[in-house]
């Protein structure tokens, strides 16, 4: 009997536990808005699940259940915006299932961390709104995204009232094996972020990245920047093609430093 009652609860386990999902190619279907051609669009595979919003453009994964990566351009008056936030996390109707839900994160010790900033959206209320779908949504360290995550976002709007816009493009990075999850649908948890920005100044184009661990971090973005090129060749992903290569290579973080 009590042999039985082992063997259940294996199976009960066995049955719940994560298993492994293939990203499946996307689904043909119209998108709502076409992807845009502009410089925050990294390279990216006709396998991937491209969903466009009003603020944002994401590729979700449906093996991660979070975006491999998030990009939007940044305004002046888009970073000055004053509708106020208001939060309601939920599913995506553009993404197709599996996909996470706000269950997944319940009591999980993570944030529901935004890649594309609700703050960053505060000149739309549908731009807010698409900002609390899962799709722009990360499983956080919480003093890391109160801390040195909110400083580099702080920094981004600061780069846009200063330049008149910034290309941003963020994203997750996974190294742990096997991964780390969260939640009955198993939504992965990164190991870090990722976040590269580009400006135009005077013609000419400029990019910093940032790469911060997915544990307590408080330190000044200075602390986490390093070059595009540095960030491409640990997730292999041309971040800016549309900017020649010698942007990229390093930077000049007295542009950055405001």
């Amino acid at each position: 009997m009590k042999y039985n009652l082992h063997l259940l609860c294996l199976l009960s386990l066995l049955a719940t536990a994560c298993q492994p999902r293939a990203q499946q190619p996307p689904e043909p279907r119209e998108l709502a808005l076409p992807v845009p051609q502009s410089v925050e669009i990294p390279e990216y595979g006709d396998d991937e699940d491209i969903i466009v919003h009003t603020g944002y453009t994401a590729s979700y994964n449906h093996r991660t259940l979070v975006s491999d990566w998030v990009a939007w351009e940044l305004t002046a008056d888009e970073a000055n915006g004053r509708l106020e936030q208001q939060r309601n996390f939920s599913r995506d109707p553009e993404v197709r299932f599996p996909k996470a839900s706000r269950e997944d994160y319940s009591n999980s010790g993570y944030d529901k961390g935004h890649m594309a900033p609700h703050a960053d959206m505060k000149w739309s209320h549908r731009a807010m709104t698409e900002s609390d779908y899962f799709t722009n949504i990360c499983p956080q360290n919480r003093s890391m995204n109160a801390g040195a995550w909110n400083k580099i976002e702080l920094l981004t709007r600061r780069l846009a009232r200063r330049y008149g816009s910034v290309y941003v493009v963020t994203g997750p990075i996974f190294t742990s094996d096997p991964p780390r999850h969260i939640g009955q649908a198993c939504v992965h948890i990164p190991d870090r972020f990722f976040k590269a920005l580009a400006v135009n100044i005077d013609g000419q184009f400029h990019t910093v990245a940032f790469l911060v661990d997915n544990t307590p971090q408080d330190r000044s973005p200075r602390h986490y920047a390093l070059s595009v090129d540095e960030v491409e060749a640990l997730i292999s992903r041309n971040l800016f093609p549309q900017l020649p290569e010698e942007s990229e290579n390093n930077y000049n973080w007295k542009i950055w430093d405001r």
